[in-house]
């Protein structure tokens, strides 16, 4: 194992510089520039600006510089919010995205894998039929229609719930839901397809045919194999939702990472851009080695190559 965990670690490590050079060239190609607004600089104002970040030198020696600074953690100062580093926004905006990323993949588990068991177990009867419409409509809504109907119907109309921020534990509630419908509604429709498939495996029969009760039959034999599947969907997606749902936190105004990563494209802030990119790739790839290493857990005759 330790073989291969080195292997894609190196892999990995490519990755990442892949991201990072194709991120920096593609900014650089986008027509305009970050100094650029409504009232536009004088052009001894933009020399100066440019000056003071680097970006007048040639743009190989812009990206060699870059390159260096980000691998001992410096992503350089952000161009939009002053006296700030890319780090400290990161460092200070990530733990908001991340909790509530955990939560909406805590309540995807917790929801997705009963529902797709109990779809699986009622087979063709109209409880299944009910989950699969509801799971439909989950995956198929945006989450931005979602954000707009939770937000009319519990904060405006019944005032239940506070809009923006997170500064009460009922502020978590939206958002949360928001983020959680669509995994849930696919970790319930990925349960129940592997889950249908297991239960006609040979040894399922076999025990069923031996007595073993139906909740040792689902727990202990079926549904370890049939989660498999569902734990190769978790990986990247609790990567996705802990670095921050981008149009969940800007519409709901919660201050995450994922918000910020959006208004630094609008206001193309290229140090913030380029060190959020980094860093959810570096999440990605770590949490994709982590799902790896949970198969060779769960199912110990996995081999690794």
């Amino acid at each position: 194992m330790l073989k291969y965990v080195l292997k894609r670690v190196i892999y990995g490590i490519l990755t990442i510089w892949i991201v990072a050079t194709a991120t920096f060239i593609l900014m650089r190609l986008v027509p305009g520039g970050p100094f650029l607004s409504e009232k536009a600089p004088t052009a001894a104002v933009t020399k100066a600006l440019e000056a003071k970040y680097g970006m007048d030198k040639p743009i190989f020696q812009q990206y060699t510089t870059y390159i260096r600074d980000a691998l001992h953690g410096d992503f350089g100062p952000s161009i939009k919010q002053r006296g700030r580093t890319v780090s400290d926004i990161i460092s200070s905006k990530f733990p908001v995205s991340a909790r509530l990323g955990l939560m909406a993949v805590g309540f995807a588990l917790l929801i997705g894998v009963p529902l797709g068991s109990l779809a699986a177990f009622n087979r063709g009867k109209a409880i299944d039929r009910t989950i699969i419409v509801i799971c439909s409509a989950g995956v198929a809504i945006p989450s931005f229609v979602i954000c707009t109907l939770l937000m009319y119907i519990f904060a405006v109309r019944l005032q239940l719930l506070p809009m923006i921020g997170l500064d009460t534990p009922l502020s978590y509630i939206m958002p949360v839901f928001a983020l959680a419908l669509l995994p849930t509604s696919y970790v319930a429709r990925l349960t129940r397809s592997s889950l249908l498939d297991v239960m006609e495996q040979d040894y399922i029969r076999t025990a069923k045919a031996k007595g073993v009760p139906l909740i040792m039959r689902i727990f202990k034999h079926a549904l370890r194999n049939a989660i498999i599947p569902v734990i190769t969907y978790i990986g990247p997606l609790l990567a996705y939702l802990v670095t921050g749902s981008m149009v969940v936190e800007k519409i709901l105004t919660i201050p995450g990472l994922g918000g910020q990563y959006v208004s630094s494209i609008i206001q193309r802030d290229y140090p913030m851009i380029m060190g959020t990119t980094i860093f959810l790739a570096v999440i990605l790839i770590f949490m994709n080695l982590l799902v790896d290493i949970l198969y060779k857990i769960i199912d110990p005759r996995i081999k690794f190559r």
